[in-house]
């Protein structure tokens, strides 16, 4: 019964932020990414080879040696150019139970696969994610819910965009030499990101793959600090891909892929993520001062550049944080009015943290009533998403009026809920990436920042207002900026030099 309140205790500390790290990564694996023109320096054999009928390409996907899924690719010629449809099953373990997702993109690009329009539709248990978007001129216009709750808003891009379900297929239309250098730009429908990529043809080598020799080409990049290889035929066709935490995706069939998943019940996904200590900390809800030594990442990393966090200072290796004083009362009656500048972009509704929502605009103004102190409005607000959503893995993309329907969620869900919340009744917010202590281990994890007069943490999944100094703060951001954090996963490394309590 104790194994069983711990392993409770972690997912309502940590949820499943890194399991989304981790997702991104290993669809971005088996996606890759796609051509656009070469820039200076950057070159490739340009002529292009259409597809002329309909190709389905089926892959296992293995974490270390266990597989735990599959996928499989179709394009087919339609009008000027291809219909594309991606479809990627995987489980893994978490708390002892084992989880599944299940995501389909379609998609419509022209012959150079330069997007057209596409929707992605994601699902894990209960809950269900949907996006579409479609290019008009320099704008990429997204859609995401159905019927009367029909979202939309517009990107601005920097140049054509070309979708990652696609790249299965690009190079069976161009042929590549070894020394090319292929430039790659990108759009990403999950995190709603745009990336720039270059990718080398390393080398030609023989490959082995299920005891049958294949003549490849090696190709090499990196993607958010992780290097990611993969291997082609002469044809084009992908055999395998090598990338992040082990993951590794294998050329396969009908027959084959679809079956034998494992989901090692011994290998819980949190701890294998997670950062271990020689030191144990005790008390950590009531850590006022933390200082360690931090590697795996030096001082010029932008990931600890947390401006206007003043709980962390990062200088010579060395972390500082100190937990901040929650003022007594706000600064200023809301809804904020002041001189906006750079707080502007944390009073505006973004992707997935829908604060113009009427449904979220109702609840907030329930929880605040006639209140207009940011303090008091923001202890409020996190005391009822605390109370009122029930501690679920959700392993899908976070939508805070999906969460404010459901009810159900991690600390993705707590934390976009709470933010979405804040910015509804005039408050300042920004979603917080980063990790926590917790059973002698850092784990991954999501939390809430308040602007009262000054950034106040907040974590709604622990109650906290403001967290304790074992939040160690590493981006800010929605998913687009939150993915480049999946670079650390495995290379940090954290030694507790000092701790007080107050």
């Amino acid at each position: 019964m104790v194994q069983k309140i711990n392993r409770k205790f972690l997912f309502n500390l940590s949820g499943t932020v890194v399991v989304a790290f981790w997702l991104l990564m290993l669809v971005q694996l088996i996606k890759k990414q796609h051509f656009t023109e070469p820039s200076a320096g950057v070159t490739y054999n340009d002529g292009i080879i259409a597809i002329e009928s309909a190709e389905r390409e089926w892959k296992e996907i293995f974490l270390d040696s266990q597989k735990i899924g599959y996928s499989v690719n179709l394009i087919r010629p339609f009008q000027d150019g291809y219909f594309v449809q991606e479809e990627i099953f995987f489980k893994i373990n978490l708390l002892g139970m084992g989880r599944g997702v299940h995501s389909v993109t379609q998609t419509l690009v022209d012959d150079k696969f330069i997007l057209k329009s596409f929707n992605l539709s994601m699902s894990s248990g209960v809950v269900r994610y949907n996006v579409s978007g479609k290019v008009e001129a320099s704008r990429l216009i997204i859609e995401t819910g159905k019927g009367r709750d029909r979202r939309s808003q517009a990107i601005e891009l920097s140049e054509p965009p070309m979708i990652s379900a696609s790249l299965s297929h690009i190079f069976k239309t161009r042929k590549v030499k070894v020394g090319d250098k292929i430039r790659l730009s990108f759009f990403d429908p999950s995190t709603m990101a745009q990336s720039e990529i270059i990718v080398k043809v390393a080398a030609r080598e023989s490959i082995k793959i299920n005891r049958l020799t294949y003549e490849a080409f090696r190709m090499e990049m990196e993607m958010w600090g992780s290097p990611i290889t993969f291997w082609i035929d002469e044809h084009g066709k992908t055999l395998k891909e090598e990338g992040f935490m082990g993951l590794t995706t294998i050329r396969s069939s009908a027959a084959k892929a679809p079956y034998n998943i494992q989901v090692d019940e011994e290998d819980d996904f949190y701890d294998i993520v997670a950062i271990k200590l020689d030191n144990v900390l005790s008390d950590p809800r009531n850590m006022s001062y933390l200082k360690l030594k931090v590697a795996g990442i030096d001082d010029t990393d932008q990931l600890y550049r947390t401006e206007g966090n003043h709980r962390q200072i990062f200088r010579d290796g060395v972390l500082e944080i100190k937990k901040e004083a929650l003022p007594s009362m706000g600064a200023y009656n809301i809804p904020y009015s002041g001189s906006q500048g750079e707080l502007a972009p944390f009073l505006i509704p973004e992707f997935n943290v829908e604060s113009d929502a009427q449904e979220i605009i109702d609840m907030a103004r329930r929880i605040a009533k006639d209140d207009r102190d940011p303090v008091s409005v923001a202890g409020k607000m996190q005391d009822w998403v605390f109370n009122n959503l029930e501690k679920k893995p959700v392993l899908t993309v976070p939508s805070a009026l999906e969460v404010l329907r459901t009810r159900v969620g991690d600390c993705n869900e707590h934390a976009t809920l709470l933010a979405a919340l804040l910015r509804a009744s005039g408050i300042p917010a920004r979603l917080s990436i980063g990790l926590v202590y917790t059973r002698n281990r850092f784990y991954y994890h999501a939390w809430t920042e308040g602007y009262v007069g000054k950034w106040v943490s907040m974590d709604a999944t622990m109650n906290q207002i403001p967290t304790d100094a074992t939040h160690i703060t590493l981006m800010y951001g929605n998913l687009d900026k939150q993915v480049a954090i999946s670079g650390l996963i495995g290379k940090l490394e954290l030694e507790v030099l000092d701790f007080g309590y107050n």
